[in-house]
């Protein structure tokens, strides 16, 4: 990116205009020349609408060539508040009114939870496609002709909410500054060209999806491949079909797809043979999926750190020939990262702390929560509210939420690596380690484990206690068929804590 992008919409002016830019399987296909001329067309149409860059459009979209159309035209103008199109009708109505959403954007053929919950005074503006991929935006009125201020690097180009594990969730303001910065980043990572294509198989509500999938394959001009969801029955043959070199996902999708393959023994699936990597984000990946992957369809699995607050991207293990070291996520990719204590020092090399991260693409504060600032940022540094630790060679290893922490009589546990043990076993699939209430102890270690193949839980208590010191050995394995993941694929412990002790009545 010579010509460094100062907003969003101008990672565009990378791609040539004759290459594809954006293609539906089954559906259109639309070059850069295409792409931009409908950005602008669409960004107009909003600006008639009397939308300005005072304003904050949420968007009700699914994962569609119209949603990432219609997103770059609002971020162009205004700020995008993307919503998870699953949500329901006080969902959305929590998310209007906490964002202050002047227009909401839906599908044509309406969306009845959003329609619901938009206040009269909120503008609806319906998008539409038609079969050559040509965008249309409809409004149902005009709330204004105040352009407002021009659009520029310090601008919200975005706003989203953090997952609100123990609180209400909070506002995340990103602006176009930091959303380049961490695209740049990420294409620099993955030494991404106008010769790759990426399949999205990422929700376009969330920053995964958005920054790594599709936005960063553009600022590459590159070609993104968009289906409407993640089908694990026919992955690898879209992956073959669109000559894709790359993918990002969460760990349980590459967890799906390496049991199926494991499924069918001898028969494995056919990849692309311009398939260069996989990548992993957004939860912890065990090393025994990371090296499965691996051996199973022989191409490197890179394991990356993100969160909404850095704009995504924070840490990657690096391509070949660079080192990929199992169980870390690598080292800052154009992020300084350190490890801090609670009184806001630094520790040294294997010292377990907070990690906190500074860089360009990380926000400087939270939208009106001046407790959360206080608690979330320390001279200049933001605290990720993740425990871990740095090796000589910068490499991070997380070891839990500092939240999740499992305190048994005083002694911290942490349940990642409970769960790392117990995937490293032939039939564990899934494993996620909690705290269970304790009268003896306070807390003590309890996991949830979904299978592939038939086991006994006394076997795999043994198993822990094999590898693991006893004080971090479970109390139960809970044997369950499927443990509750978020919209994106993610697996959260207190969801799957509330499930499981919830069902048996313990806690």
């Amino acid at each position: 990116m010579d010509n460094r992008p100062n907003i969003l919409t101008d990672i565009l002016r990378s791609g040539e205009s004759e290459q594809i830019a954006l293609k539906v399987p089954d559906g259109p296909s639309i070059t850069y020349e295409h792409l931009r001329r409908q950005v602008d067309r669409l960004s107009a149409a909003l600006q008639s609408f009397g939308i300005s860059s005072d304003h904050r459009v949420a968007m009700v979209l699914p994962n569609s060539l119209e949603g990432l159309i219609a997103f770059l035209a609002v971020s162009s103008v205004a700020t995008a508040a993307p919503l998870n199109p699953g949500y329901k009708e006080d969902e959305i109505r929590f998310y209007l009114e906490d964002t202050n959403a002047r227009a909401i954007i839906m599908p044509s053929q309406g969306s009845e939870a959003a329609n619901s919950a938009a206040d009269p005074s909120v503008l609806r503006i319906e998008v539409g496609i038609d079969r050559i991929g040509e965008v249309s935006l409809a409004a149902n009125s005009v709330i204004g002709r105040d352009k407002g201020d021009e659009v520029t690097s310090e601008s919200v180009a975005m706003v989203l909410h953090t997952s609100g594990t123990t609180s209400r969730p909070k506002r995340v303001p990103l602006t176009h500054g930091n959303l380049i910065t961490s695209i740049r980043n990420i294409v620099a990572t993955y030494r991404l060209s106008g010769e790759d294509v990426s399949l999205c198989i990422m929700p376009l509500f969330h920053v995964h999806g958005l920054l790594a999938s599709t936005l960063s394959t553009l600022a590459s001009g590159g070609t993104i491949v968009l289906p409407s969801r993640f089908n694990a029955l026919g992955f690898w043959q879209m992956v073959a079909e669109n000559d894709v070199t790359w993918f990002t996902g969460v760990p349980s999708m590459l967890q799906t797809l390496l049991a199926r393959a494991q499924r069918a023994r001898g028969d494995r699936p056919s990849t692309s043979d311009r398939l260069r990597f996989v990548r992993s984000c957004s939860s912890p990946l065990s090393p025994a999926t990371m090296l499965g992957i691996e051996e199973w369809f022989g191409i490197p699995v890179l394991e990356a750190y993100g969160m909404t607050e850095a704009s995504h991207q924070m840490s990657s293990n690096p391509l070949p020939p660079g080192k990929r070291v199992p169980g870390t996520v690598g080292a800052g990719t154009g992020v300084e990262i350190g490890i801090m204590d609670e009184q806001g020092l630094f520790l040294g090399q294997e010292a377990r702390g907070e990690v906190v991260i500074r860089g360009g693409n990380v926000i400087n504060a939270y939208e009106g929560n001046a407790e959360a600032n206080a608690a979330s940022f320390t001279n200049g540094w933001f605290r990720t509210g993740d425990e871990g630790q740095l090796d000589e060679q910068g490499y991070l290893t997380l070891t839990g939420r500092i939240k999740e922490l499992i305190n048994r009589s005083g002694e911290k546990i942490s349940p990642r690596e409970i769960d790392e043990v117990l995937m490293a076993h032939p039939a564990v699939a899934e494993a996620v380690a909690f705290a269970v209430p304790s009268t003896t102890h306070g807390e003590e270690p309890g996991v949830a484990v979904v299978l592939h193949q038939v086991v006994e839980e006394k076997e795999l208590v043994a198993y822990c206690r094999e590898h693991l010191a006893d004080f971090k050995c479970p109390r139960r394995v809970y044997i369950v068929d499927e443990l509750p993941k978020t919209a994106t694929g993610k697996i959260q412990r207190r969801i799957v804590a509330a499930s499981i002790l919830g069902n048996t009545g313990n806690g």
